[in-house]
């Protein structure tokens, strides 16, 4: 009876790049070289969803890593060095963020608490809420340009911190760069060059240390494998601390995104209209053959009531009654869609900012806890600054709208009866009569949008100005080309006449010459060099404590996917140990390798340095029925680490043994208990004194399977579900198993017996519910089976007796 239960078998059309299970269901992403992003269920390897490559995030993923509640997908693209935090649930970009370099690993670990310490910081986390009003969500009738974000993304950006407890996104780079981003957003620290390239990495979950697999080339042009573990004991020491700052700066980030979004909609909501008018507009200037100026076509029809033949050419002709009337509304209804966007979004959103900004800068003044993270408060206040700075632009934009609204009112409705009067139709008595404050509405109007500085027009590519609401929302560096009129305001006055006043930094400098786009900007460069500070100086006191060249990458060694060549980490969290697991072809094909180090870099690890020979005897029957033995010399192909105490391995048979494939279960118990001791060389590589490693012999018993058909190459587990997914050689055949179950047949019907788990565990995991659920759903599963097969034997016995 073969071990481990096969429930999913397929073959993909792509090479497979990268695989990772979710930790907490029977969930798996796979990554592939087009650069496509698929998630499936355990269930016969069903597809739940797939992410398309795009030219805005990248095409070609070079990294995966689950956050540890499972809701979110981290990948990384290597052709944009772009970071995408990914919905699972909805298979959507949340959040994007560029890296140092070109990301090769990556690892998203949790704190494990083992006190209360945080316990106070975690019941100050919903103080916020008794101050600040819920922020609402974006309107459904935008989209973004970018069309990377959905509609009502602001729900679920503001739910990307997840659990209170402290999680940490790691990436290692081509580079030998490292960072550390709190719960996926803020980046929390930035490691000082690491000495080659990254090949994997784990962060233990006591924050202590920070262990790495490199490839670095010698001085002799050799390419060695190396272990690097560094010591982040500043992070564990200021745990609560490090929680407290990561959780307010991440909320700051997701803030930034939320004001960057609702910017979005407001230029989206008036660019439809803005093109409407440049369209209809400049084509009427582009053909009319006088050489008066649309400022004074229009004069002449407000005074005089009298237009030239090409201007009336474009009112009936292009515009029309009917069309005039709908761009009135369309353009009344844009401005309304902008104000409640500044009122409701703008506004609640940068008073949450201040708020967040404020609780930081107290943080920054209670030195003796957050002095050493890097928090300064004087940078702190230029946020603070900035973003009242923000506050200031987004009312005068507010006013702007005001004033604008009443001037297109009253323009369009002089327009709409000269248009009535042109086609001799009746004016209705409410619409014919315009008070002297219309007429100075309209000449407002008129002298605004229609400037005669030729000047003007170069710069921005037009004709003229269409509205002065639309140059606050442009992302250009230039100055406004309408900015507003201070002439008469009495308190712009006040303050330039006082000398205390005039520089005093209680006041928010208003730059009345710049957009609401370029204020922004410059609002989150501020905030940005406000946060990069405690990263410099907790990625500062990150210091290398081990360094241990394990062995020389052969150099007939076959082109592997980055992400499934070994060494594989692993950290222990009850042990608090680093693991890693590798082998060394060129020197011992036959030999696994295992390294342990403790998470504190000081504490010594007893059997660090271990092998187990791969030369085993499988327990086997014969037709008869009687038990033989057969001897198999095996090398290992892939090892990851199942739990703490276990491995699970593919091996390849020797080719005199016909080259068979195995999965196996390797228990690491029994190598745990060497009495000798490993005496490192420092001025030589592990594989130079491998001879000395204690050496024990492989213990399968019956935690193996022969996968037929199937040149098995790598393999991806997750012991907290029991699954694993072995992929073949040429990267695109794969087949999925459960660990805890054996096949209830013969081989020759596997195929049936996996489709009928299939079936029967396809509503248990669908539900992705907790492991508890999915094997009492097995075990019924398993004695309905059994009653079919009772009442087939008790049939056959029936037939034979008759």
């Amino acid at each position: 009876m073969p071990a481990f239960r096969q429930v999913g078998e397929k073959q993909l059309p792509n090479p497979v790049l990268c695989m990772a299970w979710s930790p907490k269901r029977d969930l798996i992403a796979l990554a592939n070289t087009t650069g496509e992003l698929l998630l499936h269920r355990l269930a016969s390897f069903q597809r739940v969803w797939s992410l398309p490559p795009s030219e805005y995030t990248g095409k070609e993923i070079t990294a995966l890593a689950w956050r540890p509640d499972g809701k979110i997908l981290a990948f990384s693209l290597g052709d944009t060095k772009q970071v995408v935090l990914c919905d699972v649930e909805k298979a959507e970009v949340l959040h994007m963020f560029p890296a140092q370099s070109s990301v090769t690993c990556m690892n998203w670990m949790e704190v494990v608490e083992e006190n209360s310490v945080l316990g106070s910081f975690h019941n100050a986390e919903d103080e916020s809420k008794f101050f600040l009003p819920d922020l609402p969500t974006l309107p459904k009738s935008y989209s973004t340009t970018s069309k990377i974000f959905s509609e009502e993304k602001s729900d679920e950006i503001l739910n990307l911190l997840g659990e209170v407890r402290l999680n940490i996104l790691v990436l290692g780079g081509d580079a030998g760069s490292v960072e550390l981003y709190a719960y996926g957003m803020y980046k929390i620290a930035t490691l000082g060059k690491v000495a080659g390239t990254c090949r994997s990495l784990s962060l233990s979950s006591d924050l202590r240390s920070l262990s790495l697999i490199t490839e670095v080339q010698s001085a002799d042009s050799i390419l060695e494998i190396c272990y690097v573990q560094l010591d982040t004991g500043l992070l564990s020491d200021c745990l609560p601390e490090v929680t407290r700052m990561a959780r307010k700066f991440t909320h700051i980030s997701t803030l930034l995104q939320y004001l960057h979004l609702s910017l979005t909609c407001m230029c989206e909501a008036w660019e439809e209209i803005l093109m409407q008018m440049d369209l209809r507009l400049t084509k009427f200037v582009q053909e009319k053959n006088t050489s008066t100026q649309v400022q004074d076509e229009f004069l002449d029809l407000l005074l005089w009531g009298q237009s030239s033949p090409e201007l009336q050419a474009l009112l009936m002709n292009q515009l029309t009654v009917k069309g005039l009337k709908k761009l009135g509304q369309s353009i009344e209804s844009s401005y309304s869609s902008i104000q409640k966007l500044v009122i409701s979004h703008l506004q609640s959103g940068s008073e949450a900012l201040l708020y967040q900004l404020s609780e930081v800068r107290g943080m920054s003044l209670w030195k003796q806890k957050f002095e050493r993270l890097g928090l300064d408060s004087e940078a702190i206040d230029g946020a603070i600054t900035a973003v009242g700075s923000f506050s200031l632009k987004a009312n005068e934009l507010l006013q702007v709208i005001d004033k604008s609204m009443k001037n297109f009112k009253a323009f369009f409705r002089w327009l709409y009866v000269a248009m009535l009067r042109m086609c001799d139709e009746h004016v209705p008595p409410e619409l014919n009569k315009m008070t002297q404050k219309d007429i100075a509405f309209v000449a407002d109007f008129l002298s605004e949008h229609f400037s005669e500085n030729e000047e003007l027009f170069d710069r921005k590519g037009k004709y003229f100005n269409v509205e002065r609401v639309g140059q606050y929302l442009k992302d250009e560096d230039e100055d406004l080309v309408s900015p507003p009129n201070t002439n008469g305001n009495q308190w712009l006055k006040f303050l330039q006449e006082s000398t205390h006043l005039k520089e005093s930094p209680l006041l928010f400098p208003s730059y009345p010459q710049k957009s609401l786009h370029f204020v922004k900007r410059m609002m989150e460069s501020v905030i940005e060099l406000c946060l990069q500070k405690p990263a410099e100086v907790i990625g500062k006191s990150v210091k290398q404590a081990v360094f241990f060249p394990l062995y020389a990458v052969p150099d007939n060694s076959e082109k592997i996917p980055r992400l499934f060549q070994l060494p594989s980490l692993w950290n222990d969290k009850k042990g608090k140990m680093h693991c890693v697991v590798f082998c060394m072809p060129g020197i011992s094909p036959s030999k696994l390798y295992l390294l342990r180090k403790g998470t504190d870099p000081n504490r010594h690890v007893p059997n660090s340095f271990m092998s187990i020979d791969l030369s085993h005897y499988l327990d086997s029957t014969d037709d008869d029925g009687v038990a033989a033995q057969s001897h198999y010399v095996y090398s290992c192909l892939d090892a990851r680490f199942y739990d703490d105490e276990m491995l699970t391995v593919v091996l390849q048979g020797s080719e005199d043994q016909n080259s068979r494939h195995v999965l196996a279960q390797v228990s690491l118990a029994s190598s745990l208990s060497f009495e000798t001791e490993f005496h490192w060389e420092p001025s030589l590589r592990l594989d130079q004194q491998h001879s000395t490693i204690p050496c024990q012999g492989l213990v399968l018993g019956n935690q193996w399977r022969e996968l037929e058909n199937m040149k098995a190459q790598f393999v991806v587990v997750n012991g907290i579900r029991k699954v694993a997914c072995v992929l073949s050689a040429n990267l695109r055949h794969i087949r999925v198993f459960e660990m805890d179950v054996e096949d209830e047949d013969d081989e020759g019907a596997d195929s049936q017996n996996a489709s009928a788990d299939q079936e029967g565990l396809e509503t248990t995991i669908s539900s992705q519910g907790v492991v508890e659920e999915n094997l009492e759903s097995e075990g019924e599963s398993r004695v309905q089976e059994g009653d079919m097969f009772q009442k087939s034997e008790e049939l056959l016995q029936s037939q034979e007796a008759l």
